[in-house]
């Protein structure tokens, strides 16, 4: 390129890619000058405007205003100064739109109400001191005196460090889950009869939904029908699980309530745990199992 060359404004798109009337909007605001003008007054630019201009078309790609594109160009300000606030502020705007994102995904493969979209967002939201809060209130309500620390941990969703989509719309589905009174009781319940169980003759028992999955696995593995008389011993080691007072029918049914199963799902999501095995069909099997006997 000649650096004593002078082009016009037509042959100055044509090298930048930008468009006539732009580039005439540029120098209009004094970004790019004139070197001259011909004797019928068009304007003609000089060599230097061409990486002028690249310079302006990256930076504005990259999202500057007009005003620190000027600065910048002019040297007023050191680009790297500029470049560290304006990706600070992208990932601000990028924590937004993926909260967004996560929120309306939500909302349609959940089918959720006008309400129910709102207390998502407004829980989304929260500070990490307001999250914790919720998450301490919550704990308090279902293990509170119950000194089970080693479960309660196990319980706790942790959305630290920078949480992706996926972690942010679960977050915001286990908080409303978290508050629901009715959920709360009856999770309270479950770990009242976990605490209850916790020692029997002195010894360490295991969780009682998952000694349920470990049973009837191989059933369930095999086809093995309900009430097929092959089904016997696991339905009797079964019955020799449960010791809590609650009977053994209801107890099944109730572990198996689908707030629960999705309780532990998001919690795996919010922590990065693998996904976990659902209990839902050894309880439905056992249930049965149980109910025709009893029949």
């Amino acid at each position: 390129m000649d650096g004593n060359a002078h082009y016009s404004i037509g042959e100055l798109a044509r090298l930048t890619g930008l468009s006539v009337k732009t580039i005439r909007y540029y120098s209009d605001r004094g970004i790019v000058t004139p070197a001259g003008r011909t004797s019928a007054g068009y304007r003609r630019y000089g060599a230097d405007c061409v990486a002028r201009l690249g310079l302006v078309r990256t930076l504005r790609e990259l999202g500057l205003g007009l005003g620190t594109v000027r600065a910048v160009v002019d040297r007023e300000v050191p680009l790297p100064e500029v470049a560290a606030a304006h990706a600070e502020a992208l990932e601000v705007q990028i924590r937004v739109l993926r909260l967004r994102q996560a929120l309306l995904a939500a909302v349609a493969e959940r089918r959720l109400t006008p309400e129910e979209t709102d207390l998502m967002h407004q829980l989304a939201r929260l500070t990490d001191d307001e999250r914790r809060r919720l998450v301490d209130d919550f704990l308090h309500a279902v293990f509170g005196g119950l000194a089970l620390d080693g479960v309660a941990r196990t319980m706790t969703p942790d959305l630290s460090g920078e949480p992706d989509a996926a972690q942010t719309r679960a977050w915001a589905e286990w908080a409303a889950l978290a508050q629901d009174p009715g959920f709360r009781a009856d999770l309270r319940e479950t770990v009242r009869e976990v605490a209850a169980e916790s020692l029997r003759g002195g010894l360490p028992r295991r969780n009682f939904t998952a000694a349920v999955r470990d049973l009837v696995a191989p059933a369930l593995a095999a086809g093995l029908a309900p009430a097929s008389r092959e089904a016997d011993p696991i339905v009797a080691a079964v019955m020799a699980e449960h010791t809590g007072p609650e009977e053994l029918l209801p107890r099944l049914r109730r572990l198996n309530d689908p707030r629960r199963e999705r309780y532990v799902h998001l919690l795996a999501v919010i922590n990065g745990w693998p996904a976990p095995e659902s209990p839902g069909p050894a309880l439905d099997w056992a249930a049965e199992a149980v109910r025709v006997r009893a029949a």
